[in-house]
């Protein structure tokens, strides 16, 4: 385990925030109707989509941090507002950050024991939990990129190394 994990960490986390407020931005030109129209997807919808990404950045966060947050599954919807949603998500890539930027190498050289949301505990290393949370959210925005290709607004570049610091 090495310091420039953790600087990798910081960067992840920096991009983390710079794609959700590009993806937000473009989803803020969209009436609530369009956010919420059913579409091929996981989740059903952009704002569906949305609020998985918070809800599971939040829950791996609870985790980590050993923060009895409410119990939430995959689908909940924590907003079917944008704004409220927006806000939220602003004050979670806060958290995140904050986050990265107090881990320390030890905490990353261990294996973490959770629980995943159907109730199987799982025992991996925390280095490689750490990086799927900011793997997850990549995902999902890609499936909202693609939705928002679908509805005439244009989607934004999401590339790494556009939104690079």
């Amino acid at each position: 385990m090495s310091a420039s994990l953790l600087s990798t960490l910081e960067d992840m986390s920096r991009y983390n925030r710079r794609a959700n407020r590009v993806i937000y931005g473009a989803c803020a030109k969209l009436p609530t109707k369009q956010l919420a129209l059913p579409r091929k997807a996981f989740f059903g919808s952009i704002i569906a989509t949305l609020n998985h990404i918070l809800v599971m950045d939040r829950v791996w966060l609870d985790r980590f941090t050993g923060t009895e947050g409410e119990p939430m599954e995959r689908d909940t919807i924590l907003h079917d507002e944008f704004d409220g949603l927006w806000t939220a998500r602003n004050q979670e890539d806060e958290r995140m950050e904050e986050f990265v930027e107090n881990l320390s190498i030890a905490f990353l050289a261990t294996r973490f024991r959770w629980q995943d949301l159907d109730g199987q505990f799982h025992n991996d290393p925390a280095d490689v939990l750490v990086l799927h949370m900011f793997n997850h959210p990549t995902h999902h925005r890609g499936q909202i990129h693609d939705m928002l290709s679908q509805t005439g607004i244009e989607p934004p570049s999401l590339d790494y190394h556009r939104l690079h610091a």
